[in-house]
């Protein structure tokens, strides 16, 4: 769910924002690729019905560690009077009544090899960030349509092969290029919906691409229930992507790439198709690309760097306060996901529940945003996740169908949160370190994701401890916000001094006199 650089340049390469969805299409300072294409159209609609099933198996595999790893009963079966993690144990039994076979009775993963399971999903999560980078730098180079195709193949290639390899690090490695891919169909895919949609209607899908992946969440309970062989599931979770091989022919490579890169040609040919598709004139798309490519101002911006996010002093107090809340989500959306996997009961059923609510969360964010703005929507919906998991930690163990309860709803918290950090962060950095600042904060939430597996293994030391650490940080997060500033309806800062001065407010006479 994390956006790296190249996702937040589609929001700024034509300098409007999706922040008043509200406007007409006349008060929006449209170019002429956009105006050629229209803001939305069927055009857009199928490009996108297209490409948004690409999020299924992005779910599948970031989340099937909790099927493929799911804890498993054993007795030592060497010497049945001993204890299961003595010394003298060599060999061990495992109840197979839920599972025919996971990773752990697979190699044997029990006792002090136990936090190999959650090491191999800290791995394939480090491998989701490398993806980003990796591909986010071909697709600058390449354009969207290349590198989402040889993500694609390498998903489905790699994915179908961790099935077959009989060592648990080749499984580690393969899942870790499965992540890589993952990564790379991520970020290719966010990118070209972003540069095809009109502003007026970005805020809109940016939120509506993340309710596929709630989607993948929801199905991959299903794909567990009746694939009980992990085996099974992990192919049964790799071989849809052989359907996304036809992106090659399906997906159009992205017009305002085809612009940027200097081939004027190909980017009027999807323009044109783009337009008749959605019932527009092409009369003049040809004339008015060419004279935009001429007049275009070709002077490079003077680009900032990280310094610079932390050189002055409420710049860098806004960029620690969002990196932090990119922490949370990343931490916490994933943490608590495998939680449920962990909490006992039917685990089908407890994961079901869990995604099934992140559907609506989704879908409610798009509302809080409009109505509330970004800032008290992250208030709440942080708020939201660190009081439910707070409160397990006063919940029985045994009261099984209460903390899954509590759990999901702090599930949809953060399924409220992660879409709007990726819009609040957007419209907070300026302009010349905005795809900086997205990228560190991205990396930022990487991070979380790649503590989460521990953070949720370590019921098996104190019960309360998962829960109050998934309570507890989002509630810090919360606090940090309320020393930010709103940026619904204003204008994007667009160099370090706007970014520094954004979010004081300022005395007739120019002297600082606190925030918003």
């Amino acid at each position: 769910m994390g956006e790296t650089n190249l996702e937040m340049r589609s929001r700024t390469e034509d300098g409007v924002t999706a922040t008043s969805a509200k406007k007409s299409d006349s008060k929006w300072n449209l170019d002429p690729i956009q105006r050629a294409m229209g803001q939305l159209g069927w055009w857009h609609i199928m490009v996108c019905a297209v490409v948004f099933p690409l999020k299924f198996p992005v779910a599948w595999h970031q989340m099937g560690i909790i099927f493929l790893g799911a804890a498993m009963n054993y007795t030592c079966a060497s010497n049945t009077t001993l204890d299961a993690c003595s010394k003298e144990c060599t060999s061990w039994e495992y109840d197979r009544s839920v599972f025919t076979s996971t990773i752990i009775s697979e190699w044997d993963l029990v006792c002090e090899k136990s936090n190999l399971v959650n090491l191999s999903q800290t791995i394939f999560m480090f491998g989701i960030l490398v993806g980003g980078v990796v591909f986010g730098s071909l697709a600058d180079k390449f354009g969207r349509r290349p590198p989402m195709v040889a993500a694609v193949i390498i998903q489905l290639i790699s994915g179908v092969a961790t099935v077959y390899i009989p060592w648990f690090w080749g499984f580690v490695v393969l899942r870790f290029i499965t992540a890589v891919a993952t990564g790379g169909t991520m970020v290719t895919s966010f990118v070209l919906i972003m540069e095809i949609i009109g502003p007026k209607w970005r805020e809109l899908f940016s939120v509506l691409y993340q309710i596929p992946f709630n989607l993948g969440h929801l199905t991959l309970a299903g794909f567990a229930y009746f694939l009980r062989d992990w085996h099974h599931f992990q192919f049964g979770i790799s071989i849809f992507s052989v359907l996304l091989i036809s992106y090659y022919w399906l997906v159009p490579e992205s017009p305002r790439f085809l612009f940027t890169s200097g081939n004027t040609e190909r980017a009027v040919e999807v323009l044109e198709k783009a337009a008749k598709c959605n019932k527009l004139s092409t009369d003049n798309i040809r004339s008015e690309v060419e004279q935009f490519a001429k007049t275009k101002n070709t002077a490079v911006a003077a680009k900032g760097n990280v310094f610079d996010l932390f050189r002055t002093p409420n710049l860098r107090a806004k960029t620690l306060y969002m990196c932090f809340n990119w922490f949370v989500c990343g931490l916490a959306f994933f943490g608590v996901a495998q939680y449920i996997g962990h909490s006992g009961g039917d685990i089908f059923v407890n994961v079901a529940i869990g995604a099934a609510l992140e559907l609506p969360g989704t879908l409610i964010c798009i509302y809080m945003m409009k109505a509330y703005g970004r800032k008290k929507t992250l208030i709440t919906s942080n708020t939201v996740t660190g009081l439910t998991m707070l409160a397990i930690a006063f919940v029985p163990q045994n009261v099984t169908w209460l903390n899954v309860g509590l759990a999901s709803i702090g599930l949809v918290g953060m399924s409220i949160s992660f879409p709007t950090v990726y819009l609040y962060a957007g419209e907070l950095f300026p302009t010349v370190v905005r795809n900086v600042g997205i990228g560190t904060a991205s990396m930022i939430a990487r991070i979380g994701s790649m503590i989460a597996p521990f953070v949720a293994g370590m019921g098996a030391l104190a019960y309360w401890l998962p829960p109050v650490i998934f309570g507890l940080t989002p509630l810090i997060g919360a606090f940090f916000v309320f020393f930010l500033p709103e940026t619904q309806g204003h204008p994007l800062p667009e160099t370090i001094e706007d970014g520094e001065n954004f979010g004081k407010r300022r005395s007739t006479d120019g002297v600082e006199n606190g925030r918003h």
